[in-house]
């Protein structure tokens, strides 16, 4: 926190000052100190209402209570800001009403964070408008995120005199909002959960956390209930581990979510693609059926019903509803991974027929084109969304197969490039370049660089073992039990344990 106040500008000494005061609640020469606040039900988001901020420390204390994105820890090292703010104005098109106060506090963020305040203030009265043509009164508790962004911002450029303005207007809420306390501290853990589910994986588990305090305040609430059964979908699979327990939470949830907001066409979708995997195929077809209805130009509905379609075959019906997609958000990198994989699943059926029923020259045209065609969507994929893994995976194996090894090559070395995914992602790069390495470029030593790498690595997948047991076979088959792919694998074990 230190170094991000001093980036912007702060005197190096003020900052200690201050943060020695709010840590310590120690009395400071020349700044006068105050009573650490009182805990109410509102927990760590307690706004001091008895003490009125008449200096830049007392200031501070309050904007440190506060329940917003300057004080959730979201770390810029952890997404890339650029892609995240491309994907959040493609949101604004097409999002309701209700949901365009979100987008456009967590835009005044990713402005703060480069510096660009100008901007985060005008997301912020964005905000605040959308906020007034929903016809909510400026003490109704969905202002509290956009009032203490505000704060924090005009704080920030050293404006006291207006972050003081944005204290007093939440002071304000909290007063009318005291027989609804539960609701308040509802409204600011959810709005904590969607924020931290756009930011990515690396916040999964934390924006499940806060899904479920949310609802705990208020558990028929439509928008917790729709975060909180997204996020448990999303963690099924996620880092590296099979979650059997998730898969049939997860249908009960998003079961939950559509009964207590029909209207909500992606949760319908999500759901639909839920009921495919439980093999429901009659209620999942009417699902995704009656989310493309509700929804036929959301680019979220559009870009489920293509995997809905492309995972049962139906591979044109995928593409055209991609396509749709593709001409709303057009620079969607999920959309374009998808058509990737729908070219290339296409592909492989007509190597297939051709490998039983014979080839002739317009059947190898028709299959290169489609390799063409999926490799042109992973690239552009690539060039989007950079931190998108799986479609340098997936690129990397349309090379191999067209025997384009350097290029192969080239683009697991950018995957390990990476610096904002996650600790089992890395885990995955390494053995899927340890994997290429050694059996497609038949060398094995570099290979092995890779699997000790993955092992450096302490987070317990399915990466990690599959890396250990492959070190343990190649100490095998040299036949030395000195070996040193052994010796790293009990050295690492030791340590774990």
């Amino acid at each position: 926190m230190k170094a991000r106040f001093m980036a912007r500008g702060y005197d190096e000494a003020i900052i200690q000052e201050q943060m020695d005061l709010a840590l310590n609640h120690t009395k400071t020469p020349g700044i006068p100190t105050t009573k650490p606040p009182k805990k109410s039900r509102y927990g760590k988001y307690t706004v001091c209402q008895s003490v009125h901020p008449t200096n830049e420390s007392n200031l501070k204390l309050k904007l440190q209570k506060l329940g917003c994105h300057f004080t959730w820890e979201i770390q810029e090292k952890d997404f890339d800001v650029e892609e995240l703010e491309e994907r959040l104005d493609g949101q604004l098109v097409y999002l309701d009403l209700d949901s365009k106060s979100r987008v456009y506090n967590l835009l005044a963020y990713t402005k703060s964070l480069k510096n660009n305040y100008q901007e985060a203030v005008s997301d912020l009265q964005k905000a605040e408008e959308t906020l007034k043509e929903l016809n909510l009164l400026e003490t109704h508790r969905k202002y509290l995120l956009t009032y203490s962004n505000f704060a924090w911002v005009y704080h920030c450029i050293n404006d006291y005199e207006m972050s003081k303005v944005y204290i007093d207007k939440i002071e304000a809420i909290y007063q009318d909002s005291k027989e609804y306390q539960d609701l308040v501290l509802s409204e600011i853990t959810g709005e904590q959960g969607w924020a931290l589910v756009n930011c990515g994986g690396n916040y999964y588990e934390k924006a499940k956390e806060c899904f479920e305090e949310a609802l705990k305040g208020n558990p028929d609430d439509p928008e917790w209930n729709s975060g909180y059964a997204t996020i448990v979908y999303r963690l099924e699979i996620f880092r590296g581990r099979n979650h059997p327990n998730y898969k049939i939470f997860s249908f009960q949830l998003l079961k939950r979510a559509v009964m207590l907001n029909p209207k909500d066409s992606v949760i319908k979708a999500l759901f639909a693609l839920k009921l495919q995997e439980l093999k429901k195929y009659e209620e999942a077809q009417n699902c995704i059926d009656d989310a493309l209805q509700q929804s036929p130009d959301v680019p979220y509905v559009l870009r489920y019903a293509a995997k809905f379609y492309r995972r049962a075959q139906m591979f044109v019906d995928a593409i055209s509803v991609l396509k749709k997609a593709v001409s709303i958000t057009p620079n969607s990198g999920f959309l374009h991974h998808q058509l990737g994989l729908c070219y290339r699943e296409m592909m492989k059926q007509r190597k297939r027929q051709a490998r039983y029923l014979g080839s002739n020259q317009e059947e190898n045209k028709e299959i290169r084109e489609l390799a063409e065609k999926s490799i042109f969507h992973f690239e552009v994929v690539l060039e989007v969304k950079r931190s998108f893994l799986h479609a340098h995976f997936d690129l990397a194996d349309m090379y191999i197969m067209f025997d384009q090894l350097e290029k192969a090559e080239e683009t697991y070395k950018k995957a390990l490039e990476l610096t904002t995914i996650p600790d089992h992602e890395r885990q995955q790069v390494h053995l899927q370049y340890g994997i290429f390495l050694e059996n497609v470029m038949r060398c094995k030593d570099r290979a092995v660089i890779q699997y000790k790498m993955c092992l450096l690595i302490p987070d317990q997948t399915k990466y990690r073992h599959r890396c250990e047991i492959y070190l343990k076979r190649i100490a095998k088959e040299k036949r030395d039990p000195a070996d040193h792919c052994l010796l790293v694998v009990i050295n690492l074990r030791r340590r774990d344990n």
